[in-house]
Order: C-alpha cells, then structure tokens, then sequence
C-alpha cells in the first residue's frame, strides 16, 4: 500500500484507530473521506479538521451501506482505498441467554458490516489501476479475549475472510492489507483509554505508518506489542497467553 496520492474511505472512523488513521494518512498527501453513524459526530470531526470529507453511514443497515457506496463513488470517482474500520467491542457472559443481543450487534457490525463494505467497494476499486483494502481484525482473532467472546470470534472471522479476500483478487491491482491491533488506548470499551497496559494510540499510529512506509507489499501489519497474541501458537505460549488472558 502507497501511503500518499490515495483517496481512501474509512468507515469508523470519528474516533479512536479510525480517526488517528485518517488524520495520519491526511497528514502524508492523501484525500481521506471518514464515515459514521452520526452526522453530529462527523460534522464536528470535520469542523476540526477541514482537510477530512464525510459520509454518513451505519454498516449494520444494508440500505445505509449502498447509499453510502453510492455518495462516496460519485463525490470521490478517484477513490481507491477503502479501510474497514467500523467495529464495536463488549463483554458478554455465554452462559447466560442475555449474550446473545450483545452476540448479534457484534456480529452485525464487526462482520456483517465489513462483508456489506466489500460487496460494494471491490467491484469499484478493481476498476482502478491500483487499489488497497485494509481491514482491521486484532491481536484476539488469534487468542480469544474470553470476556468478549463474540468480539473475538469476529476478529478471527475477518482474519481468515481477509486471507480468503486477498487469494481471490490475486492478479488484480487490488492490494489486501490487514491491520492487527493489540490493545490500544482508545473508546473501544469502557476503561480502555486509561488502561496502563494498552499501547498508547499515538505510538500505536507512529508504527502502523512507518511500518506501511517501509513495507508497501506488507500483508499484515504487526506492531511489536501484537506479536505475542500474533505468534502465540506457533511459538507455543498459546495456553499461557490465553491464561492471562482469562485472569488465571
């Protein structure tokens, strides 16, 4: 992925990773076109910083997805990157029936969402000389967070959908990026943002950006503090990892 000249959605992206990210990628010469779910939260994201576009979009709603697809395409005809950033994350008890609401917003967002996302970007960005598609899964698609059971069952699931994704546009110019996060200081979820132990968001975005300088044909994005739930069963730490994890 080049990191300048692009013109780049990012859906999920009016705080936390999403909006560090396009403000980093503004900062290296791209047109960055953010997305959410409020208009408030995107008018007062752009007021902020001029140099950002917006688009209103709620990638749990299918008819929200297209209209969306449909503004960026015709406002932004260059566009050529699109980087899922959309995602929510909560606790949930599996051993009681009140999970399962929790269960499906997740999935609706963190999963569904992103299938939605590529079923109308890929047809547009194969169209383009060279394109990117990142998407976002996380450290616990590869050791589970059990408190957030469903949140890491669809990190998993992207992971394995962005593997899938980037075989099957093999030969195109469309270049498939995927972005493991560790835990980092953001709104993700309550507390998170004072968590010592989380990467600090700003650190988090200095390596994520020179990785991608460094590395253009990167296929993962792994910051140090992710390596140990990245490599966590190939190095054979998996049980101790998940145990910590677990609070044992």
């Amino acid at each position: 992925m080049r990191t300048t000249g692009n013109t780049l959605f990012i859906p999920g992206a009016t705080s936390g990773i999403g909006l560090g990210l396009a403000r980093r990628f503004a900062d290296a010469g791209n047109t960055v076109v953010v997305g959410g779910r409020r208009r408030a939260q995107l008018d007062a994201v752009v007021a902020e910083d001029p140099r950002l576009a917006a688009v209103e979009i709620d990638v749990t709603d299918p008819a929200s997805v297209a209209s969306a697809a449909a503004e960026v395409t015709r406002r932004f005809p260059a566009v050529d990157g699109l980087v899922i950033m959309a995602g929510i994350m909560q606790t949930e008890d599996l051993t009681s029936p009140d999970f399962l609401a929790t269960a499906e917003r997740t999935v609706a967002t963190n999963l569904l969402g992103p299938l939605r996302l590529l079923s109308h970007f890929v047809p547009v960005l194969s169209r383009q000389p060279t394109a990117t598609v990142m998407t976002v899964s996380s450290g616990l698609a590869f050791v589970p967070l059990p408190g957030t059971p469903t949140y890491s069952a669809t990190k998993a699931a992207v992971h394995s959908l962005t593997e899938s994704l980037r075989v099957q546009l093999a030969g195109t110019g469309v270049a498939v990026v995927e972005l493991v996060p560790p835990a980092v200081q953001t709104g993700l979820m309550d507390r998170l943002a004072e968590d010592p132990t989380a990467m600090p968001l700003e650190a988090f975005l200095d390596e994520v950006m020179a990785i991608l300088a460094d590395q253009p044909d990167v296929e993962q994005v792994l910051v140090e503090r992710v390596k140990p739930l990245r490599f966590a069963e190939v190095d054979g730490h998996y049980p101790a990892v998940l145990a910590r994890l677990s609070g044992r």
